[in-house]
């Protein structure tokens, strides 16, 4: 596992969670809310669950749940930003930025086999 991105999408997830405890306490907030601290965390998660993974293809196939996460949550924080509840452009280039690595590392993988 490579410790800077199991860091770096650790720090991504608690991120989220700041920006969703910010979020209006309305029925739309708490909506997307929700759907931000899923896909958010869910980047951290997968991407641990993917380190574990027995085999190179288990792997690829974990980090396209990785990926699908990040591009999820990016959705989430531009809806945010298009509504102003929250000051997020940060949190989107660092969601598009993690997306693309993942999406380096799949294709490196694939490229090998």
């Amino acid at each position: 596992m490579n410790n800077d991105l199991k860091d770096r999408t650790k720090k991504f997830a608690l991120a989220i969670i700041d920006v969703v405890e910010k979020l209006p306490n309305t029925i739309p907030g708490r909506a997307i809310g929700n759907q931000l601290v899923r896909s958010g965390t869910s980047v951290a998660s997968n991407y641990r669950a993917a380190s574990r993974g027995r085999s190179d293809k288990e792997f690829v196939a974990k980090l396209g749940v990785v990926i699908e996460e990040a591009d999820e949550s990016e959705l989430w924080l531009e809806l945010i930003h298009e509504k102003k509840w929250a000051d997020v452009e940060i949190y989107i280039k660092e969601a598009k930025e993690l997306t693309a690595i993942f999406v380096s590392i799949v294709l490196k993988m694939k490229n090998r086999n």
